[in-house]
């Protein structure tokens, strides 16, 4: 969850609150004119994200590729690189489909839009208007300290998708 203030004094308070509140949280960190940067918050930084998904995606499509330019080569008894050797032909067509299924990974990740990535716009908007944000999350399943949140009178309290 993160929370907007227009007044860095009350997001020091509220920090500060939340830091000696039971159960602690398992993260607390704020983001704005003289704190953290955003682009440094992974949670809220859409191309960490989305680097991640390709990273991921490409563990399994770069061999899923190799071995159907192989099995491609196979079937097909293509005669392109004949002229290397009898191997050569086989192993180029693996490895194009290597290449296959890494620019593969790198078109899918692009387009898989995240649930947060409009809230996310929204916050950025908030921050370039001078706005502070405070990102709180809790540990496993234990409950968010409202009180003190309604308390410090923020002007937002945005919620995020777990992930």
């Amino acid at each position: 969850m993160v929370v907007v203030f227009d007044d860095r004094k009350r997001l020091n308070q509220l920090r500060q609150q939340l830091t000696t509140s039971e159960p602690p949280l398992a993260r607390l960190v704020a983001i704005g004119t003289g704190e953290t940067d955003l682009a440094d918050v992974e949670r809220l930084n859409p191309t960490t994200a989305r680097r991640r998904r390709q990273r991921s995606m490409a563990r399994w499509l770069v061999p899923f590729g190799f071995l159907a330019g192989l099995t491609f080569t196979y079937i097909t008894d293509l005669d392109t690189l004949a002229f290397f050797g009898p191997w050569s032909q086989h192993l180029f067509g693996a490895l194009l489909g290597s290449a296959s299924g890494l620019m593969g990974s790198f078109a899918a990740a692009a387009s898989v839009r995240s649930d947060d990535d409009d809230r996310i716009r929204g916050l950025r908007n908030r921050l370039e208007e001078g706005n502070w944000l405070l990102l709180a999350e809790t540990q496993g399943s234990a409950e968010m300290p409202w009180r003190l949140l309604q308390q410090a009178r923020p002007q937002a309290v945005v919620r995020l998708a777990e992930s």
